[in-house]
């Protein structure tokens, strides 16, 4: 219990102050995903879950004029921003415990497991995003705003124009610095 709400404040002070995202373009490279991916680790699947709900939460709060991306989203569908923002990385934070139970599974390697599942998180997290801003808003007059300006000729290539580079540096800190945070816990833990 605390170790969630150790985890549960850090993303609140990642979500509500400067230092949670780096604000680009059209998109912010968000650094809330390392909390989730440690907690996941470290918490298991639910606990990876709460802490996704967590961060889904304070992502849809962002939508509420802190973020204009989200706040033009809110604007068009309420119910499908909630969904791109909740439901998503709710989901992120189960199945990113879930894939280190099953590295723990087949290898014994803490190491590779952690950074497997570190690796995975923001993984996910820009593919369930994107998923859902084709799925729910690629037809809008804002994203085929973006798609014209990207000269897309289709939603693939949409998206890695989009949030090609933003998803590499996500899941390049994400890696590292989750990774590192998470062995650094691990051993913590184990002697305490």
């Amino acid at each position: 219990m605390v170790q969630i709400a150790m985890l549960t404040a850090i993303i609140l002070i990642l979500a509500f102050t400067p230092l949670g995202y780096i604000r680009t373009g059209g998109l912010e490279i968000t650094l809330i995903v390392i909390p989730v991916a440690v907690g996941a680790v470290i918490l298991g699947p639910v606990g990876g879950m709460i802490l996704g709900a967590v961060f889904g939460i304070t992502s849809f709060i962002q939508c509420f004029g802190m973020s204009p991306f989200g706040a033009m989203l809110l604007s068009i569908s309420p119910v499908k921003t909630f969904i791109t923002c909740v439901v998503t990385r709710t989901l992120l934070g189960l199945l990113t415990g879930l894939i280190y139970q099953g590295m723990k599974k087949i290898s014994r390697n803490k190491s590779l497991n952690t950074v497997v599942a570190n690796l995975c998180c923001p993984f996910m997290n820009t593919l369930f995003f994107m998923s859902c801003i084709v799925i729910f808003f690629y037809k809008t007059d804002y994203i085929q705003g973006f798609v014209s300006m990207l000269g897309a000729a289709n939603p693939f290539l949409f998206v890695l124009g989009f949030v090609g580079i933003n998803g590499l540096v996500e899941a390049l800190l994400c890696f590292v610095v989750g990774s590192a945070i998470t062995r650094a816990l691990m051993a913590a833990l184990k002697n305490v």
